[in-house]
């Protein structure tokens, strides 16, 4: 059976060739494949991003567990930085190697008070987008619901 394709032609200011969108789907505006298109793109940068900045394309072996907890790991390292990034004013977009360079290197102490642990974070060039930062206090549940909390020298 043969698919209609639909052909949309994006052309830009910023680009120096226009940009082709090929859709199966006749039905669909030129905004809704235009949206589609968006948010695929911005799933292959992630992809592109985690492979580049927890090394994807190198698996610790080729035994199943290995690669799985490898994969887990990253998956939970990219999370971790998303989030990181959505609390820090004017890092929406930044790649996990740009945060790794400018705040997850960032030495300190970790400091146990019985009933809270508390991360002593190094002062640096970018600790004023840390100190005005969204970090909130955590209770962690496999501390025995101990409390996390950031302070910086």
């Amino acid at each position: 059976m043969f698919w209609p394709a639909v052909r949309t032609l994006l052309e830009s200011r910023h680009q120096k060739a226009p940009t082709i969108l090929i859709t199966n789907d006749p039905r669909g505006s030129a905004k809704q494949l235009i949206e589609r298109y968006a948010r695929r793109m911005t799933i292959e940068q992630r992809l592109a991003e985690a492979i580049r900045s927890f090394h994807l394309d190198a698996l610790a072996s080729a035994v199943p567990l290995n690669v799985d907890l490898d994969v887990v790991l990253s998956v939970l390292a990219g999370a971790v930085c998303a989030s990181l990034r959505r609390r820090l004013p004017g890092y929406a977009t930044a790649t996990p190697d740009t945060l790794q360079r400018r705040f997850l290197s960032t030495g300190g102490v970790i400091l146990n008070h019985g009933d809270s642990i508390v991360v002593r974070l190094n002062r640096r060039t970018y600790s004023p987008v840390l100190r005005s930062a969204d970090l909130p206090e955590a209770a962690v549940p496999w501390w025995g619901g101990r409390r996390l909390r950031f302070e910086f020298a």
